[in-house]
């Protein structure tokens, strides 16, 4: 990607992120809102939070997974926590928790920096290039996906009302 390309992804992003943070809570359940329900996402590649590369394929497919678009700056994603540590608290033997760290107005240091004064229990991954916001459809930060055992989406939702606990439950057996 071009430093062109680049930038052009980084508004893009901004204004599609921030137009998910002014929806306060569009939960919603297979409708018009990112990925659909029933797809199987591509694989992509993308990083941990050291830079290594992360097939995101490796982690789709094996046993139900849940992944939250998040920014250190997002104000739906720090709301939308607590139900979300509940799920993981109750869940996170069945279901892998995923949050991945987009690229706007953040960078790896940055999420690391928040994450040592805020623990959070989940997997970070950062979307450096925005693989993963393209792959899911990702329409704003707080959105969360769940896909069942075989890689398939069953849930998308977002803002800081959705009742994750129950979309979690539509993938475990």
């Amino acid at each position: 990607m071009t430093t062109v390309d680049g930038r052009r992804y980084a508004v893009f992003a901004a204004l599609v992120l921030g137009l998910g943070v002014a929806t306060r809570a569009a939960a919603q359940d297979g409708g018009d809102l990112g990925i659909a329900i029933g797809a199987k996402p591509p694989a992509v590649t993308i990083e941990d939070l050291d830079g290594r590369p992360v097939d995101l394929g490796q982690v789709m497919g094996k046993k139900p997974v849940l992944l939250e678009f998040w920014a250190t700056w997002c104000p739906l994603c720090e709301a939308l926590l607590p139900r979300l540590e509940a799920a993981h608290s109750r869940y996170g033997s069945q279901v892998d928790f995923v949050a991945i760290a987009v690229a706007v107005n953040q960078n790896q240091s940055s999420v690391k920096r928040h994450l040592a004064l805020h623990p959070i229990p989940f997997r970070f991954l950062w979307d450096t290039n925005g693989n993963a916001v393209r792959a899911f459809q990702a329409p704003s930060t707080s959105y969360v996906v769940v896909l069942d055992a075989s890689g398939k989406v069953a849930y998308t939702g977002s803002g800081d009302e959705q009742d994750i606990d129950a979309a979690v439950r539509r993938v475990v057996k």
